[in-house]
């Protein structure tokens, strides 16, 4: 099995670039994952969001998922649990407005650090999204236009604890799905692990780096490149002993109202004429869709839409 694809952006302007657009091609189109190094954002600046978010896990939310996991009686759990993640987790909407003042139990400091990271995360995913853009053979900045929609993206985060659990090989962290959006941020713990992606029918670790910030594609990219690049399952084991896994994700997605569709550039002709194209829609109208059925395969998702298209001609946006 080829190595998992850890990307050093360090040379990006320089004479490194035509090497590095070239390993992130070949992790687009055969992983859909990929671990980036060097990416601009300091590591004294990870490390401080890191220890606060452990802060806040242990002060606030610690407690509330151990008094969750006994109503519900998980720890005796004799078969496997397929309706149910162990997570402990609180969400973060940045755009296209941010909700942060408002989540309860967040120290003046943390929401501070976490509007900071945001930015720098945001800043990050429109870099990427233009560099797939220039592998893709689109305009530059093609991406995030195709993402706009009439508010501009839809951007938040998902903050994520994984506890020790006492039945491992009875509950997922988190069951295996492939992300809705468009481009996703990971900063994961650089100790524990848990994150595998599934490649040619094998379960395949992410690996944790420290100061990494782990990137997967979205099913809406995988539309737009009429699946040149595809969203990849993914999930969380869980471990039975240590301190728990510690996991940060940013989803920069379409507009609720965005129109996705192919790019007609990606469109082959034959393609088209055999209807091996993937379909155009609203991406809040996928949302509701995806939102009940996360956890099944995507391609029924893609056909459902497909159905249900009504919105002319691919080429029109």
């Amino acid at each position: 099995m080829a190595n998992f694809p850890v990307i050093n952006l360090e040379n990006i302007n320089g004479d490194g670039r035509a090497k590095i657009m070239e390993q992130l091609e070949d992790a687009c189109q055969n992983w859909g994952f990929f671990e980036l190094v060097n990416h601009g954002i300091p590591h004294e600046f990870l490390d401080t969001v890191e220890k606060m978010t452990r802060y806040h896990y242990k002060k606030c939310m610690e407690q509330r998922f151990k008094e969750t996991v006994a109503s519900k009686g998980l720890e005796a759990a004799q078969a496997e649990v397929k309706d149910m993640d162990w997570e402990s987790t609180f969400f973060l909407r940045h755009l296209p407005e941010s909700n942060i003042s408002e989540i309860p139990d967040l120290d003046d400091d943390y929401r501070k650090i976490m509007k900071e990271f945001a930015k720098k995360l945001e800043k990050l995913a429109e870099e990427l999204l233009d560099l797939l853009c220039e592998n893709l053979g689109l305009e530059n900045g093609y991406l995030k236009k195709a993402f706009y929609g009439s508010k501009g993206p839809t951007f938040g985060t998902k903050v994520s604890n994984y506890p020790p659990c006492p039945k491992p090989e009875l509950i997922k962290g988190l069951r295996a799905h492939t992300d809705a959006g468009g481009i996703i941020l990971l900063f994961q713990d650089d100790k524990v692990s848990g994150l595998q992606l599934l490649k040619d029918g094998h379960w395949i670790d992410v690996p944790p780096m420290r100061h990494a910030i782990v990137v997967n594609l979205g099913d809406q990219l995988e539309v737009i490149t009429n699946g040149k690049y595809k969203s990849v399952m993914h999930r969380v084991v869980t471990q039975a002993n240590g301190t728990g896994r510690m996991s940060i994700a940013s989803f920069y997605n379409p507009g609720s109202d965005a129109v996705i569709f192919p790019a007609p550039a990606l469109v082959e002709k034959e393609a088209e004429e055999n209807n091996n194209v993937y379909p155009k829609f609203v991406f809040e109208d996928y949302m509701k869709l995806y939102v009940g059925v996360k956890f099944q395969a995507k391609e029924p998702r893609f056909e459902a839409m497909k159905a249900n298209a009504n919105l002319g001609p691919m080429a029109i946006a």
